[in-house]
């Protein structure tokens, strides 16, 4: 029975355990996120998070009890020079542990750690649905209907509305164009009643100068 007993043996000997946790937190402050199985995300959230801790007091002995615990140059630097700054004023709790359901192969759970300064937005999780319940299914469905057809039909109301104020804004296009074409035909006969005018004013004044030209002769015969 393992009663009061802390922490995860992972099913491994404590040379290894130490040394997969360290490999994890060294793969976590590099990549500010990874994937791995939610038994070890736990554990490593335990591991990790006094470590950045520690890093928030930048001198030489904070770094070397840094380095002890990650045993790698880049790690160790970047936690300081990146991670620390940002998590100043955050008292713990550096990490999230987001589900991402059990893979393929073994029927694992698996879960996604990432550092909160880093990811604000959590990730969706693929595969989770929400689940029905079966209370009010028989009067549910003419519930939605209904719901469904009130917005329906005052959207209706609300087109006929505007086409009917559009209609009233635009005059009818059958009257505009017998307009026209009573325009058309007007400007047309007052272009042929001035074109007689002008024949008829023509033809007078041809008349008139036959009159004059006989009378000039007589006179021309009577000395």
């Amino acid at each position: 029975m393992r009663h009061f007993v802390r922490g995860r043996k992972l099913g491994r000997t404590a040379s290894h355990r130490k040394a997969t946790l360290e490999a994890l937190s060294v793969a976590l402050i590099k990549n500010d996120r990874i994937v791995t199985t939610l038994a070890k995300a736990k554990a490593l959230r335990s591991f990790v998070e006094p470590i950045i801790t520690r890093s928030k007091e930048d001198n030489t002995h904070n770094r070397g009890l840094v380095f002890r615990h990650l045993r790698d140059n880049k790690a160790t630097t970047r936690l300081f020079d990146e991670i620390a700054p940002l998590v100043t004023d955050r008292p713990g709790g550096y990490t999230r542990i987001v589900k991402l359901g059990s893979r393929l192969g073994d029927g694992a759970e698996e879960a996604m750690i990432e550092l909160v300064d880093f990811n604000d937005v959590q990730p969706e999780v693929p595969g989770k649905k929400k689940r029905r319940t079966r209370r009010g299914r028989a009067g549910g469905g003419q519930k939605e209907a209904s719901d469904k057809a009130a917005p329906a039909a005052g959207k209706k109301k609300e087109s006929k509305t505007e086409e009917s104020t559009t209609s009233a804004a635009k005059p009818a296009p059958e009257k505009e164009k017998t307009k026209q074409e009573a325009s058309k035909k007007s400007s047309v006969e007052e272009t042929k009643s001035s074109k007689a005018d002008e024949k008829k004013a023509d033809a007078t004044e041809v008349k008139s100068d036959k009159k004059e030209a006989p009378k000039e002769e007589t006179a021309k015969a009577s000395p």
